[in-house]
């Protein structure tokens, strides 16, 4: 029997994301932002300890090109989930692991979109929420300074167990935001950790400090949706995605 071939289940624009064994969080936001639109993301999975240190985060480079590999070929971009790894091991070198097996798509990992996201919002001077211990907090503020961004205020709740960062409460991370962001000269507020729970806190700290909020997943998605060329006005919540 003749049969006809589509784009595949969801169509529109194709895309891949590699989430942490630990992760519980970024698939169940990125589902927020795509539910309904023309996009399909398709995930892989990539080995990681429960302890959130410099050490542990540097290990994963040697599995990106295996994760990378079990996605799909033909995607439009490529996103790794997790900020802190991507810190440690290099944007450069996370994109050169992943490209080994997926040649010549673009990569993104949420720092390398946190930068992005903040130059496309004109903030230069930032308060930003972790979830991590000072050794993984440490290189983040460093890079973001290579970058000329500056980290004026940081609040973070020393967490170093991942499986235990999936569970803070987005009420906890709103106050630590509004805590943070309430210094003098912050132009925006950024929550870092693709693991952390944000969505549900975006708009409402954006609206209580009149400022606005750049979170891990948030950005990660935006960086995604625009490298793959796609309209995504409004998909998404904050003023990033008014952008």
């Amino acid at each position: 029997m003749d049969y006809d071939l589509n784009k595949g289940a969801g169509g529109g624009v194709r895309m891949g994301m590699i989430v942490l064994r630990t992760d519980e969080t970024l698939e169940f936001e990125a589902r927020q932002v795509l539910a309904g639109r023309d996009a399909q993301l398709l995930h892989s999975r990539i080995p990681n300890q429960n302890e959130v240190s410099p050490e542990t985060l540097a290990e994963m480079e040697r599995a990106l090109p295996t994760a990378a590999g079990l996605l799909p070929d033909g995607l439009a971009a490529i996103g790794y989930g997790c900020t802190s790894a991507a810190t440690v091991i290099g944007e450069d070198a996370v994109a050169r692991a992943i490209q080994v097996a997926q040649a010549g798509v673009p990569v993104t990992n949420p720092i390398s979109a946190v930068k992005a996201a903040l130059e496309a919002l004109g903030a230069r001077r930032i308060a930003m929420v972790t979830p991590y211990v000072p050794s993984v907090t440490a290189p983040m503020i460093a890079l973001l300074a290579q970058g000329g961004i500056e980290v004026v205020r940081e609040i973070s709740f020393g967490e170093g167990d991942d499986r235990r960062v999936a569970r803070i409460a987005p009420h906890s991370t709103r106050a630590a935001m509004l805590e943070a962001g309430r210094d003098d000269g912050v132009d925006a507020v950024f929550a870092s950790c693709t693991n952390l729970q944000t969505f549900p806190v975006i708009e409402l700290v954006e609206t209580e400090l009149g400022l606005p909020v750049v979170t891990s997943n948030q950005a990660l998605l935006w960086h995604m949706l625009r490298l793959a060329g796609a309209q995504a006005q409004g998909w998404g919540p904050g003023r990033l995605f008014c952008l």
